[in-house]
């Protein structure tokens, strides 16, 4: 059957992305396992839409590499489409100008300033004093400085970036709020690239402007849209990690321990990796549509209809490893697809592996004695956000 033969009709349907259970809040909601063990595809409810949730790894990676299916998803109202919602040639064209700013070897040299960066925030957090809140006292101030730092963008101005993020990050969030939150970000863009014309610095914005806009490139309109989804991805997913795998960490206390006690990069490493598997923060952010009618997966999917990838499905898949349900930093979990999958894998990767590598041993070396600040069960997590992850993470040490 397609969704193409009603595209209206939501009756019955689960919604996606659901809510995970509050005894397991590091697993995916139980109905993506079901839907995984069935065959074909599944039908949800996906924001008043009926679409078909790809939950399988094998699946995911066919959707996310076949070219009849369509990265460009998004209506941007007359405004610029941002790179990650273009498809190929123009995508690869769009993308390869921002590259070179987040390669492993940049990376690689930026690690000194951001272990300097977690030290110095680590340190106004324990000079406040506790209980602190994790997240609004490190988890989120860690990726917004360095994102900031690297597209020129002013720090002081993060709490406007965190506030307007939120709603667009809210699956909740009604369409007049969601525009008012993009055009105030876009706007704030706008002024940014006009700013960086006239005094350019030594930064990703500034570049992009000698670049490519006064070459004829790429307008500015563009420069600020795509920077603006970088700035926006570059701190709200990484703090995410930070603060739902210092909570994992805490229950698992043999590979907080292991974490905190290991001088192996490689080690570490890995670690996150399996962070970045089993938890799986990406709800609701990687979505398709078939440009004309093909087979995923045993199903029959109709041009024009809407594919929604369950990445924590996907990685929790025993086709992918052994014993996906389990955590454990020893294993192998390269390959995950935390990150997406083929040529729209996430851009800024490299960077958010080494924010995880250098934020969390940090934490967890100079506070040996961190715990949870409340019970367990008053934490509150982001159901209802693009990003899982906990709203606050009060803690003591």
């Amino acid at each position: 059957m397609s969704l193409g033969t009603d595209m209206n009709d939501t009756a019955g349907l689960p919604s996606f992305p659901g809510v995970r259970d509050a005894r397991c809040p590091f697993d995916p909601p139980q109905e993506y396992a079901q839907w995984r063990d069935k065959d074909g595809l599944q039908r949800a409810d996906w924001h008043g839409s009926p679409v078909w949730m790809v939950s399988r790894f094998e699946d995911i990676r066919a959707v996310l590499s076949d070219e009849r299916i369509s990265s460009a998803t998004v209506d941007t109202e007359g405004r610029p489409p941002i790179f990650p919602k273009m498809d190929d040639p123009e995508h690869a064209r769009l993308r390869r100008m921002l590259t070179k700013d987040f390669t492993v070897k940049k990376v690689q040299a930026m690690r000194p300033q951001i272990a300097e960066m977690v030290d110095d925030i680590l340190e106004k957090m324990i000079s406040k004093g506790q209980p602190a809140d994790l997240v609004t006292d490190y988890a989120l101030p860690i990726p917004s400085l360095v994102i900031s730092l690297l597209l020129g963008v002013p720090y002081t101005d993060h709490g406007f970036f965190q506030e307007h993020s939120n709603i667009l990050l809210n699956v909740k969030a009604g369409e007049e709020e969601r525009h008012a939150a993009s055009m105030a970000l876009y706007g704030y863009l706008l002024e940014l690239v006009a700013r960086k014309e006239r005094e350019p610095g030594d930064d990703l914005i500034s570049r992009l402007i000698t670049e490519r806009v006064l070459t004829g490139e790429i307008t500015r309109e563009t420069a600020a849209m795509n920077g603006n989804i970088l700035l926006i991805a570059g701190h709200e997913t990484t703090s995410n990690m930070i603060g739902l795998s210092t909570l994992t960490l805490l229950r698992n206390p043999e590979a907080l321990a292991r974490i905190r006690d290991t001088d192996d990069p490689a080690v570490l490493a890995n670690a996150v990796e399996e962070l970045l598997r089993y938890l799986t923060i990406a709800q609701d952010m990687i979505v398709r549509v078939a440009l004309e009618d093909l087979t995923i997966g045993g199903q029959l999917v109709r041009a024009g209809d809407t594919l929604v990838t369950n990445l924590s499905a996907g990685n929790r898949d025993s086709a992918f490893l052994t014993d996906p349900d389990r955590f454990d930093i020893g294993r192998s979990a390269r390959g995950h697809l935390a990150f997406g999958y083929g040529v729209h894998q996430c851009l800024g990767q490299s960077l958010a592996r080494a924010e995880l590598e250098i934020a969390l041993p940090a934490l967890l070396r100079r506070l040996p004695g961190l715990r949870l600040a409340v019970p367990a069960e008053e934490l509150r997590f982001r159901h209802e956000m693009a990003t899982y992850g906990v709203h606050e993470l009060p803690v003591a040490w």
